[in-house]
């Protein structure tokens, strides 16, 4: 038997393969199967679940009511639809920031000297070393009403004998936007400087001696052939910004609302295990389907390297 096991492939790769399954399968699909089921449950007076089937919850989330002043039978209550529509559009933000900051930065490592390009990726590094949180609250010290930029933009304004009166910055939706571009930055950097340390010398060469000019060689060369840690980059910032709580929930305190903390409350605070399941399965739904035809469109880069 081990004598066949050493001559099948496929047996060694299922193998392999087999301790990743199983804790996958514990750690991941047990747990959205339980999700799944006590999403369709109703919360108990005493916060314990009552397993049943209902659509309650779900129908909670939509916004549609039958509890509706003025005698109505059904209303429409954007609550919810509204923080959902809020952590979609925050998303979309903080990685069309993160793309247009990381990719010069990237391209500027990736053709630097080779002594000089581990020091400026270990400064790109070096944030990712303190702990997340302590972040965030730097950052809500750079931001209040006392912080570094009011001081410095209030000195620059004293210079100039202009009146000035610091800036409500914290506690805002841009506050939370600079918080969220600043801890995914490093995600964007790093597969964008892979894709673009890997490209040939010899292609810019070429793309010159064609008579091509700097624009139509990053057009034609450089941005085709980085474009798979784009893709890369995107995924890693995307996913996570749709569901993180901790950046909001400091930076914009409760004046700025996302379906992370949505469903945080709903867990510690309301103690509404059923609708935060609900929140949480829509959440994932949502992430998979603006994935889904994002790399349909783009693929994961292979697609337009070949082209």
């Amino acid at each position: 038997m081990l004598q066949r096991l050493r001559e099948s492939k496929s047996a060694q790769g299922t193998l392999l393969a087999l301790p990743t399954t199983v804790w996958l399968f514990v750690l991941l699909i047990i747990p959205l199967i339980l999700t799944l089921i006590v999403s369709f449950g109703k919360r108990s007076p005493d916060g314990d679940v009552i397993y049943t089937f209902t659509l309650d919850n779900y129908i909670r989330l939509s916004g549609y009511s039958t509890d509706c002043p003025d005698g109505q039978t059904a209303c429409f209550d954007p609550l919810y639809v509204g923080i959902l529509g809020r952590s979609m559009s925050l998303a979309f933000n903080t990685t069309f920031f993160v793309i247009t900051l990381a990719y010069p930065l990237a391209y500027f490592i990736a053709r630097a000297h080779p002594k000089q390009r581990n020091m400026y990726l270990f400064m790109v590094l070096i944030p990712l070393w303190t702990n997340f949180v302590i972040r965030v609250y730097a950052w809500m010290m750079l931001l209040r009403k006392e912080g570094a930029i009011n001081i410095i933009i209030g000195w620059v304004m004293n210079l100039l004998n202009i009146p000035f009166t610091p800036l409500e910055m914290l506690y805002t939706p841009g506050a939370v936007l600079v918080g969220m571009v600043y801890e995914f930055l490093p995600f964007m950097i790093l597969p964008i400087y892979t894709s673009l340390e890997k490209i040939d010398n010899s292609l810019y060469e070429a793309a010159a001696d064609l008579g091509a000019n700097a624009v139509k060689t990053f057009l034609r060369v450089t941005l085709p052939l980085s474009m798979p840690g784009v893709v890369a980059g995107t995924i890693l910032v995307f996913i996570p910004v749709m569901g993180t709580f901790i950046v909001s929930d400091i930076l914009g305190g409760r004046q700025v609302i996302l379906v992370g903390n949505l469903i945080q409350r709903q867990f510690l605070d309301a103690r509404d295990p059923t609708f935060g399941s609900a929140a949480s399965l829509i959440l994932m739904v949502l992430t998979l389907i603006v994935t889904y035809f994002y790399t349909r469109k783009f693929g994961f880069g292979e697609e337009i390297v070949a082209a």
